[in-house]
């Protein structure tokens, strides 16, 4: 017997062995994502933490080059809740200006921009934007309502596709997962999301789902080979796709970092979750079907 045979066959009886017991790695981040969302929303009343576009407030842009970690530290102590960014030209990365945003309002931030800065400010040299709370707040509910029905209505595709409940509720679940422990992370870092940010968790439903119906729909209604070697032939196939994805990504993320905040933050979620769906497809999921197949329904 060659020794790649050897090595899978290894592999086989490893996996064989161990894969319920993986399934306890799931569950302990599962329960820990858990608890980090509930103090979170013990703290803020949400399970996010939210910037301007979702609270409202105001939001100054100066253009020009100028020290902002000076502006930045002069500045919090009187606006504790701000958040200040630079923007960068994107070939040169030469800074353009920056923009600084708050839940105050926009005649109490500017008089302490000018003041700060020594010069006033003109519809020449910044601009100024102000969201009330009542319309930030309204359009997050329905950003929020989108991902809920956008996950329903995946689970109702999901079931018609495989019409039984462990198979559907597998994919379900290993979706779930990915979104819960994504905002755990980014409570972890206080990072506050914007209405860009909540659509990147909508994005990421699709995301999370995709390699899990491929690992599905192998494991269930490709009939050749063991159950192992359908299992470990579609993570051939669903690691290179997430593998080429995260590489896409990061590589979007790094440009992007000091240029856009938006799409740096739309960015940083996906790369996330995309993590986490590695963790969730091929050990969550597939632990799943493989349980599930010892009764003979596979």
């Amino acid at each position: 017997m060659s020794e790649q045979s050897l090595s899978t066959e290894h592999t086989k009886n490893w996996y064989d062995k161990s894969y319920k017991l993986l399934l306890i790695i799931p569950v302990i981040l599962m329960i820990l994502s858990i608890i980090v969302i509930s103090m979170t929303y013990r703290q803020t009343g949400d399970i996010i933490y939210k910037d301007v576009s979702i609270t409202g407030g105001t939001t100054i842009t100066v253009f020009g080059q100028y020290d902002t970690q000076k502006i930045e530290s002069s500045l919090r102590s009187q606006f504790p809740d701000m958040i200040l960014s630079t923007i960068s030209d994107i070939r040169t990365g030469e800074q353009q200006g920056f923009f600084i945003e708050t839940t105050a309002s926009a005649p109490e931030l500017k008089a302490a921009i000018e003041a700060e800065l020594g010069q006033e400010l003109t519809s020449e040299n910044s601009s100024i934007e102000f969201s009330s709370s009542a319309l930030s707040s309204s359009f997050y509910k329905q950003l929020r309502l989108a991902v809920i029905i956008s996950f329903i209505l995946m689970g109702i595709v999901v079931f018609l596709i495989f019409r039984t409940p462990v198979r559907s509720l597998s994919i379900i679940i290993a979706g779930l997962a990915d979104i819960i422990m994504t905002i755990a992370v980014l409570d972890l870092l206080q990072i506050r999301l914007s209405n860009a940010g909540i659509v990147a968790l909508l994005m990421l439903i699709g995301y999370s789902v995709d390699v899990d119906i491929l690992l599905t729909t192998r494991v269930v209604r490709n009939k050749e080979g063991t159950l192992n070697q359908r299992i470990f032939g579609a993570f051939k196939t669903g690691i290179t796709m997430t593998i080429t994805a995260i590489i896409a990504v990061a590589v979007a993320l790094i440009f992007t970092y000091s240029l856009s905040p938006v799409l740096s933050q739309m960015f940083t979620i996906i790369l996330i979750g995309l993590g986490f769906d590695i963790l969730n497809c091929w050990v969550t999921n597939a632990s799943i079907l493989k349980w599930y197949s010892q009764g003979g329904k596979i």
